[in-house]
C-alpha cells in the first residue's frame, strides 16, 4: 500500500466527512439569518447572537465551524468574524445570482429518503418526487431560482430565435414541472402583455406556486393547473419551457410529443438541463458529481417511478436530450446557450 495515496484518499475523507455534517449548519445559518447578518458587517459571537437574537454558545460553535470550512473569514484579534465580498455574494442574498444555502436545503431534504432509496437499490422500484420530504420542494425552487433570475431574461431568451420579441407583444406560454413556479412568475414580471400556464403533477407544488403568484402580484396572468408533460392543457403554444425536469420523468418522448403537438406552428420548446457532458468520463468533476449525487436520490427514482421506460437523470448531456427530441419529431435541436450549472436548448417543430 501507498502511504502518500492512502492519506491523500484520507484527506478526501476527511473533507467530505466536513463537508456533509457542515451542510447542517449551513441550513441553521439560512434559517436564522446568520449571513445576511454577518453581511451587514463584522461580529464577534456575542455581536452576532445579538443581532439574531440566537444563543451566544451555539453562535461561537457555528461561527468556528463555518470559519474551519472557509466558509466565514476569521480575525483572531478581537475574535471578530466577517464575510468577504465573494463569501456573502453566495451565502447571504437568496435573490442573487448564486445561493449556496438553497442547496443544502435540497441535499438535506433528499436524505431524508435515505432508508427508501437504500430498499429501491435492491427492489428497483421507484420513489416519486410527491413522496420526498417538503424541504426537497422549497430547496429545488432555492437552488434554481437564482440561476433563472441571474440569466432566464438577460441570457437564454434571448439566445433563442424570436422568442424575446413574441414575449414582449404577448405570447402564449406554457411552462410545464413549474414546481413552485419560480420560472412562471419571474415570466410574468418581465413580460407582461404574455399569457402563462404553470402545470405541475405535485399538488402542493401547484398550491404554493399559486400563493406566490398571488404574493407577487402576477396572478392575474398564470394558470397553475395540475397536469403531467404529457397531458397539459392547450394548444397554439408560442413557448413551452421546461426547467430542470425533462431527465426527471420516465416518458420524456411522451411528454416531448405532447409538447411539440401543443405548440404553434412557428413555437419554440426551451429546454433547460443540468449541465452535463455525453460521457461518464466528462462528468467525473464537482458539478458532475453534485448532479449525479441529487439525482441518485431524487432523478432516477422518479423516473422509474413512472411508465415509460426511460431514467435519464441528472447528467443525462446534449446526445440523449437531442435524441429525445428527435423521436418526438422535432426537426430542429441546438444548444442555445450555457452556465457553469446548465445547458440550454432550443427545439423547433
Amino acid at each position: 500500500m501507498d502511504e502518500n495515496k492512502l492519506n491523500e484518499f484520507l484527506g478526501r475523507f476527511v473533507g467530505d466527512l466536513g463537508a456533509t455534517i457542515a451542510a447542517g449548519s449551513v441550513v441553521v445559518g439560512h434559517r436564522l439569518g446568520l449571513y445576511e447578518a454577518l453581511a451587514a458587517a463584522p461580529a464577534t459571537a456575542d455581536d452576532l447572537a445579538r443581532r439574531t437574537q440566537c444563543d451566544p454558545r451555539y453562535v461561537a460553535e457555528w461561527l468556528r465551524g463555518q470559519a474551519a470550512g472557509g466558509y466565514v473569514t476569521y480575525d483572531p484579534q478581537g475574535e471578530v468574524f466577517s464575510l468577504t465580498e465573494e463569501q456573502a455574494f453566495v451565502l447571504a442574498n437568496p435573490d442573487g445570482a448564486v445561493y449556496a444555502p438553497g442547496a443544502f436545503v435540497l441535499a438535506l431534504g433528499s436524505l431524508q429518503a435515505v432508508d427508501r432509496i437504500t430498499e429501491s437499490f435492491r427492489t428497483g422500484a421507484g420513489v416519486g418526487w410527491h413522496e420526498h420530504d417538503d424541504e426537497v420542494f422549497v430547496g429545488c425552487e432555492q437552488f434554481f431560482r437564482p440561476g433563472y433570475l441571474a440569466n432566464l431574461v438577460p441570457a437564454w431568451l434571448p439566445a433563442l430565435d424570436g422568442v424575446e420579441a413574441k414575449l414582449r407583444a404577448g405570447a402564449k406560454v406554457a411552462d410545464v414541472g413549474c414546481g413552485l413556479g419560480a420560472s412562471t412568475i419571474l415570466l410574468a414580471e418581465e413580460y407582461p402583455q404574455s399569457r402563462l400556464i404553470g402545470v405541475d403533477y405535485h399538488a402542493e407544488s401547484i398550491e404554493l406556486a399559486q400563493k406566490r403568484a398571488a404574493d407577487a402580484g402576477v396572478s392575474e396572468r398564470i394558470d397553475f393547473e395540475i397536469a403531467t408533460a404529457q397531458n397539459f392543457p392547450g394548444t397554439g403554444y408560442d413557448l413551452v419551457a421546461t426547467f430542470d425536469c425533462l431527465h426527471d420523468m420516465g416518458d420524456p418522448v411522451g411528454a416531448a410529443r405532447h409538447i411539440r403537438q401543443s405548440l404553434a406552428e412557428d413555437g419554440t420548446w426551451l429546454i433547460v438541463e443540468p449541465f452535463a457532458g455525453d460521457t461518464v468520463a466528462d462528468n467525473l468533476n464537482p458539478v458532475g458529481r453534485s448532479y449525479y449525487g441529487f439525482s441518485t436520490f431524487l432523478c432516477v427514482p422518479n423516473a422509474l417511478s413512472q411508465a415509460g421506460g426511460y431514467s435519464l437523470g441528472a447528467q443525462a448531456g446534449e446526445a440523449a436530450i437531442g435524441k429525445v427530441v428527435a423521436e418526438a419529431g422535432f426537426t430542429r435541436f441546438r444548444r442555445a446557450a450555457e452556465t457553469p450549472f446548465n445547458l440550454v436548448y432550443e427545439a423547433r417543430p
